[in-house]
């Protein structure tokens, strides 16, 4: 009897505790929310640029050659040097073309004394010619022979200042100021008038021109740009990256743009000048050039990290909604600026994108949103 009792207050016992689990068990649970920080974003105007690659040109290059046939006897310059417009670079041998100037000379001031002779004798035939002590003949005959003394003079003068610039162009000098390269002769060499191989060559570097190559498909995209509504023209100030990836310190001016496409290279020539004082650039080095093509006066800078794929690999951003909720949302990306995706379509500054939480939150989550813009956007105070 004992032990039936002893069962019975076990087994109630036993239902009492299992119902009181029961009850403290809820019946419908929640889901938690998942704490994720987003970002607004505000349209600004963003700078679209193109990198092209391109070449330093000296802006004014001058080969120097002889005028002269003769033997250089002296060259007045130091290879790689500064030198000016009016230098003088070379002297050749002078002696024949003094001589002819001499001759030259002296043939003038003999053709100055006929004129004189001839002036003369018409006046005197002139004076005869009253009392008929001439004819008629003798005096047109006079005339003319003085006529044609004042024309020998002119030919002489033209005859002297020939041998003058032949005299003067055995000095030969700079034609322009700039940085002179390598003398391809020696002192003794023979140089003409006809070569063709230049004795040396100057090139003004103080500023340069830059040419650019821009492909036909570059081209084309820009047009394109263009057209749309919230785009314009950008600037025509151009940056420079050098070979060691450094940034040249002078922008440049875009000055002008070819008019067709080169065939051999499907690209057209893009031309910019830039200062050089310091020499830094010099011809034929290779460099690259930043330009501002276009202006997008309405365009959003996301942060990349913010941005995800779809199954077809479209890009999206994920918003929070009114209810905190979430949803994809595809969006249009021009290009890369930076760490961030240029975004043309496919948000508003109205949206709350979540940048930080993505990998913990499904479709049907629920989320605690937490601003954290500052923290990924710079934000310029007006």
């Amino acid at each position: 009897m004992f032990k039936k009792l002893h069962f019975i207050i076990f087994t109630l016992t036993t239902l009492f505790i299992f119902t009181a689990c029961e009850k403290k068990t809820p019946t419908n649970t929640q889901p938690q929310a998942v704490e994720v920080g987003y970002i607004s974003l505000k349209e600004q105007s963003i700078a679209l640029q193109q990198e092209l690659s391109g070449r330093v040109k000296a802006k004014f290059v001058s080969e120097i050659r002889p005028q002269i046939s003769g033997i250089i006897k002296k060259q007045l310059f130091t290879e790689g040097s500064k030198v000016k417009q009016g230098d003088i670079l070379y002297k050749i041998d002078s002696t024949s073309y003094q001589a002819s100037y001499n001759q030259a000379k002296a043939s003038l001031e003999s053709a100055k004394a006929q004129i004189e002779s001839s002036k003369l004798k018409v006046q005197r035939y002139e004076e005869l010619l009253k009392f008929d002590g001439i004819s008629k003949q003798e005096l047109d005959d006079a005339k003319a022979s003085y006529l044609q003394a004042i024309a020998n003079v002119e030919e002489k003068k033209a005859a002297l200042e020939s041998a003058k610039i032949d005299l003067e162009r055995t000095n030969i000098k700079a034609p322009i100021s700039g940085y002179i390269g390598v003398s391809t002769i020696t002192l003794g060499s023979l140089v003409s008038s006809n070569q063709t191989e230049a004795l040396t060559t100057i090139r003004d570097t103080n500023s340069v021109f830059v040419d650019l190559s821009q492909s036909q498909a570059q081209l084309l995209t820009l047009r394109k740009l263009l057209t749309k509504d919230n785009v314009i023209q950008g600037s025509s100030d151009v940056s420079l990256i050098l070979s060691d990836n450094t940034t040249y310190e002078h922008k440049g001016t875009l000055q002008l743009q070819e008019v067709f496409v080169d065939e051999s290279t499907a690209s057209v020539t893009l031309r910019a000048t830039f200062p050089n004082e310091k020499n830094i650039l010099l011809p034929g080095m290779f460099v690259k050039a930043v330009i501002d093509s276009a202006i997008d006066t309405k365009a959003f800078l996301v942060p990349q990290q913010a941005v995800s794929r779809d199954e077809k690999a479209n890009p999206v951003i994920t918003i929070i909604q009114n209810d905190n909720s979430v949803k994809k949302q595809i969006i249009t990306i021009e290009r890369a600026v930076g760490n961030k995706w240029l975004v043309t379509n496919g948000i508003s500054s109205e949206d709350k994108i979540i940048i930080e939480g993505l990998n913990k939150i499904t479709a049907k989550s629920k989320v605690n949103p937490i601003d954290v813009t500052t923290k990924y956007i710079d934000i310029k105070k007006d």
